[in-house]
């Protein structure tokens, strides 16, 4: 009985123990774990709390990678992902709904969940394709702008407003890459930086579009209802951040299911392919241009979706955004999270956006902190918080040219 149990395991390609009751039990708990310990770094005030939180962080993370136990939830989590995701689902609900009236902490959560959406889009470039996108910001705020322009002086609705803006920062990450498809390594990073520095700047001289002050974004208002009018839902009061918080979560599980299925396709398995070696893939047909520029500009549609988003949810965009410093704030979150995890970007955001936050009351040493954090981390799990699974190509199959 037992060789049959163990057979059955080998075939569906997963441990015995993460396909048993206690690795569904895990795969429940992580999730729940994870978001319960976000809620908990959103009520606290006080500094020794905020450092308490971010020890029991680094603990965990230290339990995971050195602990047979936390190997074994890790493992769990990925063999069991449907379960794990449907369990992060509900936390994140139960979650909003906790801080329903707080407009500070829903605020923060959105932040995050749109920076998250924008990070898919840059592990899509980075960790799919091998372009190292430095100008992620650049998109974010021609997202942004392309909402001011369209929500501000049309009538189209704000749906279509922001499938816009993934499209408009799509067709200008065309005109990127010319230079990008003709260079490699560093110096792809070069042009990709100095597209950003050049956009800021044509910004903040180019009054049609606000000029250094930027431009007022009206409020999402998906058929018709404003969400900044919204004040109760189901008789319970709320804060009008909710329903921007419900959109931005929404808005990251369908980034999330959509680089998935990229993933696991033949489009997937083809950028991979070439990022790993140009040379070989050539050999066998693929052509690293085309999937080069398919990541680039796939990401760069979820980018700009996300920046029209996060300008309706703000009211107001201007060239600051565009900045390199918000594009390394980006790139971050996807680095420390974990190249290719999407979860990771959830989790990277949570710490890069909220944990500065958290110490606004001891400026001098707020940068350092966060500074040693990431050191530590990237120290010690090089492959970032969550790091991407090696993809296994034995029950893949499909082609590409």
């Amino acid at each position: 009985m037992r060789s049959t149990n163990l057979d059955a395991a080998i075939a569906t390609g997963a441990p015995p123990q993460a396909r048993s009751l206690p690795g569904t039990a895990a795969a429940i708990l992580v999730p729940l774990a994870a978001f319960g310990a976000l809620a908990g770094l959103l009520q606290v005030h006080e500094q020794w709390e905020t450092g308490l939180l971010v020890l029991a962080f680094l603990a965990a993370l230290v339990l995971l990678d050195r602990s047979r136990a936390g190997r074994s939830l890790a493992e769990a989590c990925r063999t069991q992902s449907g379960i794990a995701s449907t369990s992060a689902v509900l936390a994140a609900l139960a979650l909003l709904w906790t801080f329903r009236e707080d407009h500070y902490s829903l605020l923060m959560v959105a932040t995050v969940a749109l920076y998250a959406v924008a990070g898919v889009g840059l592990n899509i470039q980075m960790a799919f394709g091998g372009i190292a996108n430095f100008a992620a910001a650049a998109f974010f705020s021609i997202g942004a702008y392309t909402a001011a322009v369209l929500a501000g002086h049309t009538g189209l609705p704000h749906l279509l407003v922001l499938a816009a803006g993934g499209v408009v920062s799509a067709l200008i990450g065309v005109v990127m890459l010319l230079p990008v498809l003709r260079t490699r390594g560093h110096y792809v990073a070069l042009v990709t930086i100095a597209f950003g520095v050049l956009l800021r700047t044509l910004l903040e001289v180019n009054d049609t579009f606000g000029g250094p002050q930027g431009m007022k974004i009206p409020g999402f208002a998906p058929f018709g209802s404003d969400f900044g009018d919204v004040a109760t839902i189901a008789g319970f009061d709320v804060s009008f951040y909710l329903p921007y918080a419900l959109a931005a979560a929404a808005l990251f599980a369908l980034a999330f299911l959509a680089g998935r299925m990229l993933e696991r396709s033949w489009v997937g398995i083809a950028m991979d392919a070439v990022r790993t070696d140009e040379i070989a893939a050539s050999a066998f047909g693929l052509s690293p241009a085309r999937w080069k520029a398919t990541a680039f500009l796939t990401g760069n549609v979820l980018i700009g979706v996300a920046g029209a988003l996060y300008g309706m949810m703000n009211g107001f965009v201007n060239p600051n955004g565009a900045g390199f410093g918000e594009s390394l704030i980006m790139l971050s979150i996807i680095v420390l999270g974990g190249l290719g995890n999407f979860w990771g970007a959830i989790v990277a955001g949570a710490v890069i956006i909220i944990l500065p936050e958290k110490l606004q009351s001891i400026q001098e040493y707020r940068l350092l902190i966060f500074a040693v954090v990431v050191i530590a981390i990237l120290r010690f799990r090089p492959g970032g918080i969550l790091p991407r699974p090696l993809r296994t190509l034995g029950r893949q199959q499909g082609g590409a040219s």
